[in-house]
């Protein structure tokens, strides 16, 4: 019998997309109050309707190009196998002090565990003390699942686990750890950061802060969500997934505030062999913030010093990038707004080819006078444009519910396999 499983290959944040990992948003992004907005790690309430038909787009653009892995049915492949579904449940319940739940999960049909993991689990009000208590849920919903980038990595052959920064996100780097490990839909090998002690400070670290630009070299955000040891514990493990491959790491710090400074892809993204999306006052002008580069031998560090920005040290490994500036060039109002919603958040699909928000227009009237064409994503949904008739185009999606989340394009797709890039 054929070998359906896919290889998990990323070598590139722009090598031409063959298969991707999303989450379409559901009823867990309404199963939530404006007094529990801050908890769920949001700044505003989403418009579920609104926010799914704006999804629609990315889904639709990407399934023309890629193969496409939805996680809600990824995961019932996990759960319908017992052991597997033992193990996972068992997990969550520890880590979220719901034991009392176990009998009620292991119950369920697959389709209902489903919901439940990922949509939340209503509390069982029985007694005094549960009705007394603010807690509504005995799991609480995933609210920022469809950003599915934030709680994985892929990095060569392999799938990094993340350490998530927020105990409200836990429960999805655990299901996806299931995933690639369980569900039968890949190969590749994992590495979970959940049991790492670290030496010292405290450990995260999440997808938003790694970018592969390049088989040899990383670039990885040190900010909110990811520390100093979650870097250091990526470095240990990068011998086991890819010992003869990365280089150099390239660690940028980032501001804790605003919170639209969440991860690096919120200021900085590849956009082609030669050209990055910068939020110029960060990544070019502000020199408060370190940068430093790490070389790698054998899989060990070798080298730590400090340097002058990323793009200086990209250019000096063989990376010349032009910057292409969130919001333009020349209004630094324009370019807070437009980094606030995302604008430096994007996507490539391949070398030259973004997918972005529309309401970023400042930044889409920079890119266009950096020779991308800007194409709506339902254009080429409805076959009224081909991206194989431009050799630089951002495709624009809708974009009023989904920002809401804090995140971009690049936020809600997990890459599982690309093309390499001929550099």
């Amino acid at each position: 019998m054929k070998n359906t499983r896919l290889t998990i290959n990323v070598q590139s944040e722009i090598g031409a997309l063959e298969a991707v990992l999303l989450h379409t948003p559901g009823t867990e992004v309404e199963n939530m109050t404006p007094r529990m907005a801050q908890r769920a790690l949001y700044s505003d309430i989403l418009n579920l309707s609104i926010a799914r038909k704006e999804y629609e787009q990315i889904e639709g653009l990407l399934s023309q190009v890629a193969r496409v892995y939805q996680v809600r049915d990824l995961l019932a492949k996990v759960l319908d196998q017992p052991e597997a579904r033992r193990d996972l449940i068992s997990r969550i319940c520890i880590a979220e002090q719901a034991g009392g739940s176990f009998d009620t999960l292991m119950a369920m049909p697959t389709a209902k565990l489903v919901t439940a993991l990922i949509e939340g689990l209503p509390a069982q009000i029985d007694t005094l003390t549960a009705f007394l208590n603010e807690d509504y849920y005995s799991l609480f919903p995933l609210y920022n699942f469809y950003f599915t980038r934030d709680s994985s990595v892929t990095i060569g052959n392999h799938a990094l686990i993340c350490r998530m920064a927020n105990q409200v996100r836990t429960r999805e780097a655990m299901i996806m750890d299931a995933i690639y490990r369980k569900s039968g839909a890949f190969d590749c090998g994992t590495i979970d950061l959940s049991n790492v002690v670290p030496a010292r400070g405290k450990l995260f670290i999440e997808g938003g802060d790694v970018l592969v630009a390049r088989d040899d070299i990383l670039v990885i955000g040190n900010g909110m969500r990811t520390s100093a040891a979650g870097i250091d514990a990526l470095l240990h493990r990068l011998g086991d997934l890819c010992p003869h491959g990365v280089k150099h790491v390239i660690v940028q710090q980032l501001p804790s505030e605003p919170e639209s400074f969440i991860h690096l892809d919120m200021v900085f993204t590849l956009l082609d062999r030669d050209q990055c999306m910068i939020f110029d006052p960060l990544i070019l002008r502000d020199r408060s913030y370190k940068t430093v580069h790490i070389t790698m031998e054998d899989g060990q560090v070798r080298n730590i010093s400090a340097v002058s920005g990323i793009l200086p040290t990209l250019r000096r490994l063989g990376m010349d990038l032009e910057p292409v500036r969130c919001g333009g060039s020349t209004d630094s109002w324009v370019q807070e707004r437009e980094q606030w919603h995302s604008g430096s958040n994007l996507f490539a699909v391949a070398p030259g080819k973004v997918l972005c928000y529309a309401r970023n227009e400042a930044t889409l009237r920079e890119l266009d006078k950096h020779g991308f064409a800007v194409l709506s994503a339902r254009d080429v949904i409805a076959g009224k444009k081909k991206l194989a008739d431009y050799a630089k185009c951002a495709v624009t999606i809708q974009g009023s519910e989904l920002p809401r989340g804090g995140g971009g394009a690049r936020c809600m797709t997990m890459p599982l396999s690309r093309k390499a890039v001929e550099w």
